[in-house]
Protein backbone atom coordinates (compact mmCIF):
# COMPACT_ATOMS: atom_id res chain seq x y z
CA UNK A 1 0.00 0.00 0.00
CA UNK A 2 2.49 2.41 0.79
CA UNK A 3 4.37 2.37 -2.61
CA UNK A 4 0.52 2.19 -4.27
CA UNK A 5 -0.48 4.66 -2.63
CA UNK A 6 2.15 7.18 -2.16
CA UNK A 7 2.45 8.12 -5.86
CA UNK A 8 4.76 9.87 -7.26
CA UNK A 9 3.25 13.54 -8.39
CA UNK A 10 5.91 15.79 -8.83
CA UNK A 11 5.57 15.86 -12.37
CA UNK A 12 1.88 16.86 -12.02
CA UNK A 13 2.37 19.85 -9.77
CA UNK A 14 5.50 20.98 -11.71
CA UNK A 15 3.66 20.42 -15.17
CA UNK A 16 1.13 23.06 -13.87
CA UNK A 17 -1.45 19.95 -15.09
CA UNK A 18 -4.06 20.84 -12.71
CA UNK A 19 -7.28 18.60 -12.81
CA UNK A 20 -10.16 19.48 -10.56
CA UNK A 21 -12.09 16.53 -9.77
CA UNK A 22 -15.03 17.98 -7.78
CA UNK A 23 -16.75 15.10 -6.03
CA UNK A 24 -20.02 16.74 -5.21
CA UNK A 25 -22.67 13.62 -5.56
CA UNK A 26 -24.56 10.52 -4.47
CA UNK A 27 -13.49 14.92 0.24
CA UNK A 28 9.29 22.63 21.61
CA UNK A 29 6.83 25.83 22.04
CA UNK A 30 2.97 26.32 21.70
CA UNK A 31 3.68 29.50 20.10
CA UNK A 32 1.27 30.92 17.54
CA UNK A 33 1.54 30.76 14.12
CA UNK A 34 0.07 33.28 12.68
CA UNK A 35 0.17 34.15 8.58
CA UNK A 36 0.60 37.61 7.78
CA UNK A 37 -2.00 39.50 5.74
CA UNK A 38 0.55 39.64 2.96
CA UNK A 39 3.62 38.04 1.87
CA UNK A 40 6.41 39.72 3.49
CA UNK A 41 10.41 38.97 4.43
CA UNK A 42 11.00 38.53 8.17
CA UNK A 43 12.97 41.31 9.32
CA UNK A 44 16.84 40.89 9.39
CA UNK A 45 17.02 38.65 6.66
CA UNK A 46 19.21 39.31 3.77
CA UNK A 47 17.68 38.59 0.75
CA UNK A 48 19.39 37.90 -2.89
CA UNK A 49 17.68 37.07 -5.93
CA UNK A 50 19.52 33.79 -7.81
CA UNK A 51 18.65 31.10 -10.41
CA UNK A 52 19.30 27.39 -9.14
CA UNK A 53 19.12 24.82 -11.70
CA UNK A 54 16.68 27.11 -13.99
CA UNK A 55 14.30 27.51 -11.18
CA UNK A 56 13.71 31.23 -10.25
CA UNK A 57 14.08 30.97 -6.16
CA UNK A 58 15.13 33.12 -3.29
CA UNK A 59 18.37 32.38 -1.07
CA UNK A 60 18.02 34.30 2.20
CA UNK A 61 20.82 33.98 4.48
CA UNK A 62 19.62 35.18 8.75
CA UNK A 63 23.01 35.61 9.65
CA UNK A 64 26.52 36.32 8.26
CA UNK A 65 28.31 33.53 6.05
CA UNK A 66 31.60 33.13 8.40
CA UNK A 67 33.80 30.23 8.47
CA UNK A 68 33.00 28.92 11.78
CA UNK A 69 29.15 28.88 11.09
CA UNK A 70 27.24 25.55 10.89
CA UNK A 71 25.79 25.58 7.57
CA UNK A 72 22.05 24.89 7.68
CA UNK A 73 19.46 24.90 4.39
CA UNK A 74 15.87 24.54 4.15
CA UNK A 75 14.11 24.05 0.57
CA UNK A 76 10.46 25.52 0.55
CA UNK A 77 7.91 24.03 -2.26
CA UNK A 78 6.12 27.49 -1.80
CA UNK A 79 6.64 31.27 -1.09
CA UNK A 80 7.42 32.22 2.41
CA UNK A 81 4.47 34.54 2.18
CA UNK A 82 1.66 31.85 1.14
CA UNK A 83 0.24 32.29 4.49
CA UNK A 84 0.05 28.51 5.08
CA UNK A 85 2.60 25.65 4.81
CA UNK A 86 5.82 27.50 3.84
CA UNK A 87 4.98 30.26 6.33
CA UNK A 88 5.34 27.86 9.08
CA UNK A 89 8.50 26.68 7.84
CA UNK A 90 9.88 30.05 7.66
CA UNK A 91 8.76 30.70 11.26
CA UNK A 92 10.43 27.55 12.45
CA UNK A 93 13.72 28.82 10.78
CA UNK A 94 13.71 31.61 12.40
CA UNK A 95 13.38 30.41 15.87
CA UNK A 96 16.01 27.79 14.82
CA UNK A 97 18.71 31.04 13.90
CA UNK A 98 17.50 32.64 17.44
CA UNK A 99 18.17 29.69 19.46
CA UNK A 100 21.58 28.82 17.71
CA UNK A 101 23.25 32.07 17.06
CA UNK A 102 26.28 29.54 15.58
CA UNK A 103 23.83 28.77 13.04
CA UNK A 104 23.66 29.89 9.51
CA UNK A 105 20.33 28.75 8.11
CA UNK A 106 19.67 29.39 4.58
CA UNK A 107 16.52 29.07 2.54
CA UNK A 108 15.26 28.28 -1.19
CA UNK A 109 11.66 29.13 -2.24
CA UNK A 110 9.41 28.35 -5.54
CA UNK A 111 11.39 25.38 -5.78
CA UNK A 112 9.34 22.52 -7.89
CA UNK A 113 8.89 19.05 -6.99
CA UNK A 114 9.93 17.43 -10.18
CA UNK A 115 13.44 15.38 -9.87
CA UNK A 116 15.38 17.15 -12.26
CA UNK A 117 14.88 20.38 -10.79
CA UNK A 118 14.71 19.62 -7.13
CA UNK A 119 17.90 17.13 -7.25
CA UNK A 120 19.56 19.59 -8.90
CA UNK A 121 18.93 21.73 -5.63
CA UNK A 122 19.54 19.19 -3.01
CA UNK A 123 22.68 18.47 -4.73
CA UNK A 124 24.23 21.86 -5.42
CA UNK A 125 23.38 22.77 -1.56
CA UNK A 126 25.32 19.71 -0.07
CA UNK A 127 28.25 20.65 -2.64
CA UNK A 128 28.19 24.35 -1.01
CA UNK A 129 28.90 22.62 2.61
CA UNK A 130 25.58 22.90 4.06
CA UNK A 131 25.44 20.08 7.08
CA UNK A 132 22.24 19.28 7.24
CA UNK A 133 19.31 19.89 4.66
CA UNK A 134 15.42 19.95 4.81
CA UNK A 135 13.57 19.29 2.40
CA UNK A 136 9.39 20.44 3.52
CA UNK A 137 7.65 19.41 0.78
CA UNK A 138 6.65 15.25 -0.29
CA UNK A 139 7.04 15.22 -3.50
CA UNK A 140 11.39 15.89 -3.07
CA UNK A 141 11.16 12.39 -1.22
CA UNK A 142 13.26 10.01 -4.24
CA UNK A 143 15.41 13.49 -5.26
CA UNK A 144 16.69 13.65 -1.56
CA UNK A 145 16.95 9.60 -1.35
CA UNK A 146 19.15 9.89 -4.81
CA UNK A 147 21.11 12.94 -3.58
CA UNK A 148 21.99 11.58 0.38
CA UNK A 149 23.68 8.23 -1.26
CA UNK A 150 26.10 10.86 -2.80
CA UNK A 151 27.08 12.58 0.14
CA UNK A 152 27.30 10.55 3.30
CA UNK A 153 28.98 13.23 5.81
CA UNK A 154 25.52 15.41 5.02
CA UNK A 155 22.45 14.66 7.26
CA UNK A 156 19.30 15.43 5.34
CA UNK A 157 15.61 15.60 6.62
CA UNK A 158 12.10 15.07 4.61
CA UNK A 159 9.15 16.08 5.57
CA UNK A 160 6.30 14.18 5.24
CA UNK A 161 8.17 11.14 3.65
CA UNK A 162 8.90 7.59 4.48
CA UNK A 163 12.15 6.60 2.88
CA UNK A 164 14.63 6.28 5.58
CA UNK A 165 18.72 5.92 5.18
CA UNK A 166 21.74 5.96 7.28
CA UNK A 167 22.16 9.93 6.82
CA UNK A 168 18.55 10.62 5.65
CA UNK A 169 15.42 11.28 8.25
CA UNK A 170 11.76 11.67 7.52
CA UNK A 171 9.58 14.14 9.71
CA UNK A 172 6.04 14.78 10.07
CA UNK A 173 3.19 15.95 13.20
CA UNK A 174 -0.21 14.68 13.84
CA UNK A 175 -1.83 16.92 11.69
CA UNK A 176 -4.97 14.79 12.02
CA UNK A 177 -5.54 15.85 15.62
CA UNK A 178 -6.22 19.65 15.24
CA UNK A 179 -8.08 18.46 11.95
CA UNK A 180 -10.06 16.07 14.00
CA UNK A 181 -11.21 19.47 16.81
CA UNK A 182 -11.77 21.41 13.99
CA UNK A 183 -14.63 18.97 12.69
CA UNK A 184 -16.02 18.74 15.95
CA UNK A 185 -16.61 22.73 15.59
CA UNK A 186 -17.49 22.08 11.74
CA UNK A 187 -20.45 19.44 12.88
CA UNK A 188 -21.88 21.79 15.86
CA UNK A 189 -22.08 24.86 13.56
CA UNK A 190 -23.36 23.52 10.28
CA UNK A 191 -26.90 24.46 9.26
CA UNK A 192 -27.12 22.44 5.88
CA UNK A 193 -25.24 19.64 7.24
CA UNK A 194 -23.14 19.76 4.31
CA UNK A 195 -19.30 20.79 5.16
CA UNK A 196 -17.08 21.37 1.86
CA UNK A 197 -13.06 20.21 1.96
CA UNK A 198 -10.62 21.72 -0.16
CA UNK A 199 -7.83 18.93 -1.03
CA UNK A 200 -4.35 18.71 -2.55
CA UNK A 201 -3.30 15.94 -3.45
CA UNK A 202 -4.36 12.34 -2.57
CA UNK A 203 -1.78 10.88 -0.70
CA UNK A 204 -2.01 9.36 2.91
CA UNK A 205 -1.14 12.78 4.85
CA UNK A 206 -4.57 14.48 3.06
CA UNK A 207 -6.59 11.62 2.95
CA UNK A 208 -5.75 10.84 6.91
CA UNK A 209 -6.95 14.54 7.55
CA UNK A 210 -10.14 14.82 5.58
CA UNK A 211 -10.88 10.75 7.74
CA UNK A 212 -9.87 13.38 10.97
CA UNK A 213 -11.62 15.77 10.13
CA UNK A 214 -14.89 13.76 9.42
CA UNK A 215 -14.47 11.46 12.27
CA UNK A 216 -14.91 14.73 14.49
CA UNK A 217 -17.43 16.22 12.38
CA UNK A 218 -19.56 12.62 12.88
CA UNK A 219 -19.29 12.34 16.26
CA UNK A 220 -21.02 15.12 17.36
CA UNK A 221 -23.02 15.31 13.58
CA UNK A 222 -23.73 11.62 12.58
CA UNK A 223 -26.22 13.15 9.68
CA UNK A 224 -23.82 15.93 8.13
CA UNK A 225 -21.32 15.20 4.99
CA UNK A 226 -18.08 16.34 3.53
CA UNK A 227 -17.99 16.86 0.26
CA UNK A 228 -14.30 17.25 -1.29
CA UNK A 229 -12.85 18.47 -3.70
CA UNK A 230 -9.40 17.44 -5.33
CA UNK A 231 -7.19 20.54 -6.82
CA UNK A 232 -3.75 18.30 -7.59
CA UNK A 233 -1.74 20.90 -5.87
CA UNK A 234 -0.49 22.32 -2.90
CA UNK A 235 0.32 25.66 -4.13
CA UNK A 236 -2.43 27.52 -6.85
CA UNK A 237 -4.73 30.57 -4.93
CA UNK A 238 -7.19 30.87 -7.93
CA UNK A 239 -7.83 27.65 -8.24
CA UNK A 240 -8.17 26.74 -4.50
CA UNK A 241 -10.40 29.58 -4.67
CA UNK A 242 -12.51 28.24 -7.44
CA UNK A 243 -12.85 24.82 -5.61
CA UNK A 244 -14.24 26.55 -2.69
CA UNK A 245 -16.81 28.12 -4.34
CA UNK A 246 -17.95 25.19 -6.05
CA UNK A 247 -18.39 23.78 -2.42
CA UNK A 248 -20.40 26.79 -1.42
CA UNK A 249 -22.38 26.49 -4.82
CA UNK A 250 -23.08 22.85 -3.87
CA UNK A 251 -24.54 23.75 -0.28
CA UNK A 252 -21.99 23.86 2.05
CA UNK A 253 -21.99 26.44 4.97
CA UNK A 254 -18.67 25.42 6.14
CA UNK A 255 -15.42 24.62 4.30
CA UNK A 256 -12.32 22.77 5.88
CA UNK A 257 -8.82 22.71 3.42
CA UNK A 258 -5.33 20.88 3.18
CA UNK A 259 -4.07 23.61 0.95
CA UNK A 260 -1.07 26.20 1.52
CA UNK A 261 -2.94 29.36 0.71
CA UNK A 262 -5.94 31.07 2.35
CA UNK A 263 -7.92 31.46 -0.40
CA UNK A 264 -10.35 28.72 0.84
CA UNK A 265 -11.31 31.32 3.66
CA UNK A 266 -11.59 34.26 1.25
CA UNK A 267 -13.81 32.70 -0.52
CA UNK A 268 -16.01 31.78 2.43
CA UNK A 269 -15.80 35.22 3.79
CA UNK A 270 -16.95 36.52 0.41
CA UNK A 271 -19.85 34.32 0.70
CA UNK A 272 -20.95 34.91 4.09
CA UNK A 273 -20.23 31.58 5.44
CA UNK A 274 -17.64 30.11 7.88
CA UNK A 275 -14.03 28.58 7.14
CA UNK A 276 -10.88 26.74 8.77
CA UNK A 277 -7.52 28.18 8.05
CA UNK A 278 -4.25 25.87 7.51
CA UNK A 279 -1.28 25.10 8.70
CA UNK A 280 -0.48 29.02 10.00
CA UNK A 281 -2.88 31.19 11.59
CA UNK A 282 -5.07 32.97 8.88
CA UNK A 283 -7.62 34.75 10.68
CA UNK A 284 -5.84 38.58 9.15
CA UNK A 285 -7.15 37.02 5.93
CA UNK A 286 -10.87 36.30 6.59
CA UNK A 287 -11.48 37.78 10.29
CA UNK A 288 -15.46 37.15 10.05
CA UNK A 289 -15.10 33.61 8.25
CA UNK A 290 -12.19 31.92 10.53
CA UNK A 291 -13.47 29.33 12.96
CA UNK A 292 -10.21 28.54 13.49
CA UNK A 293 -6.78 27.24 12.05
CA UNK A 294 -5.25 24.29 12.82
CA UNK A 295 -1.10 24.26 12.89
CA UNK A 296 2.10 23.48 13.14
CA UNK A 297 5.36 24.78 15.18
CA UNK A 298 7.90 22.97 13.65
CA UNK A 299 10.47 24.81 15.71
CA UNK A 300 11.35 22.59 18.35
CA UNK A 301 11.63 19.43 15.78
CA UNK A 302 14.63 21.91 14.05
CA UNK A 303 16.25 22.73 16.89
CA UNK A 304 16.73 19.30 18.28
CA UNK A 305 18.02 18.00 15.26
CA UNK A 306 20.42 20.63 14.40
CA UNK A 307 21.87 20.75 18.19
CA UNK A 308 21.77 16.83 17.33
CA UNK A 309 23.89 17.56 14.50
CA UNK A 310 26.43 20.13 15.97
CA UNK A 311 27.16 17.70 18.98
CA UNK A 312 27.67 14.28 17.13
CA UNK A 313 24.55 12.68 18.51
CA UNK A 314 21.95 12.73 14.89
CA UNK A 315 21.06 9.46 14.21
CA UNK A 316 17.90 8.48 11.36
CA UNK A 317 14.45 8.34 12.42
CA UNK A 318 10.94 8.88 11.72
CA UNK A 319 9.52 11.67 13.83
CA UNK A 320 5.43 12.22 14.40
CA UNK A 321 4.74 14.26 16.85
CA UNK A 322 1.50 16.11 18.07
CA UNK A 323 -0.58 18.07 20.90
CA UNK A 324 2.33 16.11 22.94
CA UNK A 325 5.21 17.54 22.07
CA UNK A 326 3.97 20.95 21.31
CA UNK A 327 4.12 21.05 17.53
CA UNK A 328 0.31 20.93 16.41
CA UNK A 329 -2.57 23.40 18.04
CA UNK A 330 -5.87 24.56 16.67
CA UNK A 331 -6.41 28.41 16.97
CA UNK A 332 -8.56 29.99 19.16
CA UNK A 333 -11.77 29.72 17.86
CA UNK A 334 -14.21 32.34 16.58
CA UNK A 335 -16.60 33.97 19.22
CA UNK A 336 -19.16 32.97 17.52
CA UNK A 337 -18.69 29.30 18.09
CA UNK A 338 -20.84 28.57 21.34
CA UNK A 339 -19.65 28.18 24.92
CA UNK A 340 -20.05 24.73 24.67
CA UNK A 341 -18.96 23.90 21.55
CA UNK A 342 -15.77 25.27 22.85
CA UNK A 343 -15.60 23.17 26.49
CA UNK A 344 -15.72 20.33 24.46
CA UNK A 345 -12.63 21.39 22.06
CA UNK A 346 -10.98 22.01 25.42
CA UNK A 347 -11.98 18.73 26.71
CA UNK A 348 -10.91 16.92 23.80
CA UNK A 349 -7.38 18.70 23.50
CA UNK A 350 -6.83 18.35 26.66
CA UNK A 351 -7.59 14.27 26.37
CA UNK A 352 -5.24 14.05 22.73
CA UNK A 353 -2.45 15.73 24.88
CA UNK A 354 -2.72 12.93 27.61
CA UNK A 355 -2.90 10.46 25.16
CA UNK A 356 -6.00 9.33 26.63
CA UNK A 357 -8.11 9.91 23.27
CA UNK A 358 -7.28 8.52 19.85
CA UNK A 359 -9.00 9.99 17.47
CA UNK A 360 -8.44 6.96 14.66
CA UNK A 361 -10.06 3.94 17.51
CA UNK A 362 -12.50 1.61 16.25
CA UNK A 363 -15.38 1.06 15.32
CA UNK A 364 -14.46 2.86 12.26
CA UNK A 365 -16.20 2.28 7.88
CA UNK A 366 -15.17 3.81 5.16
CA UNK A 367 -17.38 5.03 2.92
CA UNK A 368 -18.55 2.17 1.62
CA UNK A 369 -19.40 0.73 4.66
CA UNK A 370 -16.36 -1.54 5.36
CA UNK A 371 -14.79 -2.15 8.45
CA UNK A 372 -11.57 -0.33 8.50
CA UNK A 373 -11.09 -0.46 12.12
CA UNK A 374 -12.84 -3.24 14.42
CA UNK A 375 -14.12 -2.28 18.29
CA UNK A 376 -11.36 -2.00 20.46
CA UNK A 377 -8.77 -1.27 18.39
CA UNK A 378 -6.68 1.52 16.99
CA UNK A 379 -4.25 2.56 14.07
CA UNK A 380 -1.04 2.17 14.29
CA UNK A 381 1.47 4.87 13.48
CA UNK A 382 2.53 2.92 10.31
CA UNK A 383 -1.36 2.96 9.31
CA UNK A 384 -2.08 6.46 10.06
CA UNK A 385 0.77 7.26 7.92
CA UNK A 386 0.00 4.66 5.25
CA UNK A 387 -4.32 5.38 5.21
CA UNK A 388 -6.09 4.93 1.48
CA UNK A 389 -9.67 5.11 2.57
CA UNK A 390 -12.27 7.56 2.91
CA UNK A 391 -14.49 7.17 5.92
CA UNK A 392 -18.25 6.79 6.24
CA UNK A 393 -19.53 10.18 5.92
CA UNK A 394 -17.11 10.88 3.05
CA UNK A 395 -19.16 12.48 -0.01
CA UNK A 396 -16.85 10.87 -2.61
CA UNK A 397 -13.80 8.94 -3.52
CA UNK A 398 -10.16 9.11 -3.79
CA UNK A 399 -8.88 9.67 -7.52
CA UNK A 400 -6.32 7.22 -8.88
Amino acid sequence: MKNSKRMSYAGILSGLLLTLSVLLMACGDNTATTAPAAATTAAGVTVTSTTVAGQAATTAASTAATGDKFKVAFVYVGPIGDGGWTYAHEQARLKLVAALPNVEATYLENVAEDPSTSEAVFTELAQKGNKVIFGTSFGYMDPMVNVAKKFPDVKFEHATGYKTADNLAVYQVRQYQPRYLAGIVAGKMTKTNIIGYVAAFPIPEVVGGIDAFTIGVRSVNPNAKVKVVWTNTWYDPGLEKTAAQSLLNAGADILAQHQDTPSTLQAAQEAGKYAFGNDSIMESYGPKAHLASPYWDWSPYYIDRVKAAMNGTWKTGSYFGGFKEGVVDLSPLNSVVPDDVKKMVDEKKAALKAGTLDVYAGPIKDNTGAVKVAQGATLTDDQITAIDYLVEGVDGSIPK
